[in-house]
């Protein structure tokens, strides 16, 4: 169980991001300031910097890959790796709460607008990917180095479709769904 502390840290970074989503998406995300979200979220600006170190990472940071890689981690082993990533983030969105899918929504439509945004998500996916790589591996029977990585960064790239479809529609289709048709259509696709 999560002590006192750490739910108020939670809530506090929670409250920091919302606030943060709704400037960001009323006033624009270039003409908001840090300041700016720290008063509405009632914190101080020093506040702000100690659960986020810049202005961008309260739309890129989220605490959610780290816990798909331990679901990846917990897959069976006789799952191969992709259908391992599949069902580890298939089963992750069917469980987030309704406000949680909500600020991945803000999150993914904010990204979609903002060109500077897009290009840092890029960057971050790499982060994202030597995660799932290194779940991949401590499943057991990995492949090599090289093609855990490239498993990682299909499945990512096929996350991020489905993310971009689902944002696109403002949501419309359940998210978990669109995963699961996004990696069918990677698994359909065999070599010739």
């Amino acid at each position: 169980m999560t002590g006192l502390r750490e739910r108020k840290k939670a809530e506090t970074r929670r409250r920091i991001q919302q606030h943060a989503l709704h400037l960001f998406r009323t006033k624009g995300y270039e003409a908001t300031t840090v300041e700016e979200i720290a008063a509405a979220a009632g914190v101080s600006h020093m506040t702000f910097f100690r659960y986020f170190p810049s202005k961008h990472a309260v739309v890129e940071n989220d605490d959610y890959d780290p816990v798909i890689a331990e679901l990846i981690r917990s897959r069976p082993a006789s799952e191969d790796p992709l259908t391992a990533i599949r069902r580890a983030l298939a089963g992750a969105l069917r469980a987030m709460p309704d406000a949680e899918l909500a600020t991945v929504l803000a999150r993914a439509r904010l990204i979609l607008g903002e060109p500077a945004l897009r290009a840092r998500q890029i960057e971050s996916q790499r982060t994202t990917r030597e995660l799932f790589a290194a779940a991949i591996a401590d499943r057991g029977d990995a492949p090599p180095a090289f093609e855990r990585q490239v498993l990682a960064a299909a499945a990512l790239s096929t996350l991020a479709v489905a993310i971009d479809e689902w944002a696109a529609h403002d949501g419309a289709e359940n998210l978990a769904d669109l995963v699961d048709r996004a990696f069918a259509a990677l698994s359909a696709v065999r070599p010739g």
